[in-house]
């Protein structure tokens, strides 16, 4: 197997891991203001989060780096076209992570709730354009033949984009109330694990139709089987949570995420940005990828350190594994 091969399955899985990891982050912060109706209660919430959180972004990084090294003309071409809704997600992200930081540092109700408009807003706006990009890379973007966006911010909000934003939406507030539901415990448990089950059906109806679109615009043989795993997934996560069986569900999400970015890598490759304009203007794995050296340099690197963070990560989540509860938080 070639090298770019390779690390196009690692980015993959780089994305997969974030949307895993910073998906429930993403949940739990769009659940806020409907979870949390006291300061108590949404000072709970935001600890079930506050060790992992910024880890958790680490995935995002470590993806961004990769592209930026394994293939540099993806990197350029992405965020050059792609800039104006990935600077929203950076400002978004950025305010998210102050908020965290300055919630607590005043004892006023004026002030906490500012930095959880913060918060929510930080975690929807990003929850929702990742979709929307990922919706834009597997249905193709306006690429001459010099490899460059030539289309506007408003080609990229197309209605399969945007049903791809509304999918990755539900599906992060779901898997953010199954999170909630396994890490809290009494009434918080409860009032979770309850609207985990009403968002169930929801996310099955958008994921549904956001998979069936792609299935039938894209027909891919190894994308569409994840695809049509990772909704049986979804499934299995909505009868899960019906059942109150927190784990299974957190897992049959969390698989719903993995299998979906898988899915749709997938459905995508061998290009890494198809034209919509002619197919001989799309990016490739080989046209954008970097020097073999390079790419055997940075595998080196990869097998050395990546068991470091994964057991480093692992650790700190075992660490922090026990269930939450209100009384435990300052009045």
């Amino acid at each position: 197997m070639e090298l770019t091969t390779v690390w196009f399955g690692l980015i993959a899985v780089l994305w997969a891991g974030y949307f895993l990891l910073e998906g429930f982050d993403f949940g739990v912060g769009i659940l806020l203001p409907v979870l949390g109706r006291t300061n108590r209660e949404r000072r709970l919430l935001i600890n079930t989060i506050g060790p992992v959180w910024d880890g958790n972004e680490v995935w995002l990084l470590v993806a961004g780096g990769a592209t930026f090294a394994a293939f540099p003309e993806w990197y350029a071409t992405l965020f050059s076209g792609f800039y104006l809704p990935l600077l929203l997600i950076l400002v978004a992200l950025i305010l998210r992570g102050v908020a965290f930081e300055y919630r607590g540092k005043r004892d006023d109700d004026a002030w906490r709730r500012r930095w959880d408009l913060c918060i929510i807003g930080g975690s929807l706006v990003p929850a929702l354009l990742w979709g929307v990009a990922f919706g834009n890379l597997v249905r193709g973007v306006r690429l001459d033949a010099n490899h460059e966006y030539v289309g506007g911010f408003v080609d990229l909000l197309n209605p399969y984009a945007l049903l791809g934003g509304l999918t990755t939406l539900t599906l992060f507030t779901l898997h953010g109330a199954v999170f909630l539901a396994l890490r809290t415990n009494g009434e918080m448990r409860d009032r979770a694990g309850r609207l985990a089950a009403r968002l169930g059906l929801p996310a099955v109806a958008v994921a549904g139709g956001f998979v069936l679109w792609t299935v039938l615009a894209h027909p891919d043989v190894t994308g569409g089987i994840l695809l049509a795993v990772a909704a049986l997934a979804l499934v299995g996560a909505v009868v899960a949570t019906r059942l109150r069986r927190e784990g299974w569900a957190f897992l049959a999400t969390g698989a719903t995420l993995v299998l979906a970015v898988f899915g749709l890598f997938g459905t995508l490759f061998p290009d890494v940005m198809p034209s919509s304009i002619a197919a001989a203007n799309s990016l490739t794995v080989d046209n954008a990828s970097s020097t073999p050296y390079t790419l055997k340099v940075m595998t080196w690197v990869a097998v050395a350190f990546t068991p470091i963070v994964l057991l480093y990560q692992g650790w700190t989540y075992w660490v922090f594994r026990k269930r939450l509860t209100v009384d435990r938080i300052p009045t």
